[in-house]
Parts: C-alpha cells; sequence; structure tokens
C-alpha cells in the first residue's frame, strides 16, 4: 500500500491534491512490543519535485471531522431499518 502524500507546491500547480506516490515500499514487524505484540514499520523512498516545499505524508487518506460526522449523518439517514 503507497503512501498518500500532499506536496503544497504541487498541488498549486497541478491543483493534484492528495496522492499516492513512493517507492521501494517495505512494510515489516520490527523489534519493538507494545502489549505483547510487535509494532511494524513502514518504510519507502521519496523523490522531492520542489525545492523549499511543505510536505506530508500519511497511511492513508485524510479526512476531517466535519467530513466524518457529514459520512454518518448520510449513512443514518439512509437506513432502512426494520423490526
Amino acid at each position: 500500500m503507497k503512501p498518500v502524500v500532499y506536496s503544497k507546491k504541487k498541488s498549486h500547480a497541478t491543483n493534484i491534491g492528495w496522492h499516492r506516490a513512493g517507492n521501494n515500499i517495505i512494510y515489516f514487524a520490527n523489534r519493538i512490543m507494545k502489549k505483547s505484540k510487535s509494532m511494524y514499520t513502514l518504510r519507502f523512498t521519496y523523490t522531492f519535485d520542489y525545492t523549499n516545499d511543505t510536505v506530508w505524508f500519511a497511511y492513508s487518506y485524510p479526512y476531517t471531522y466535519t467530513q466524518l460526522t457529514e459520512f454518518f449523518n448520510k449513512i443514518e439517514a439512509d437506513r432502512t431499518i426494520t423490526e
């Protein structure tokens, strides 16, 4: 699963927002244990397109609290419950 990336300069230049990017993607169990469970590391390489840019990385597409509540409201409005 490729990480998602947001570049401020790329967004202004090309109108591309969050998008999947990265190469040499590796996901593996590391040596850190938490509550007797292995923790995992995501490692990847990324080539920056612009100098002096602000770039954010995320594991999945981010969303706002407002978007989340709107999504739940739509689900609730579309529910058909038969009792």
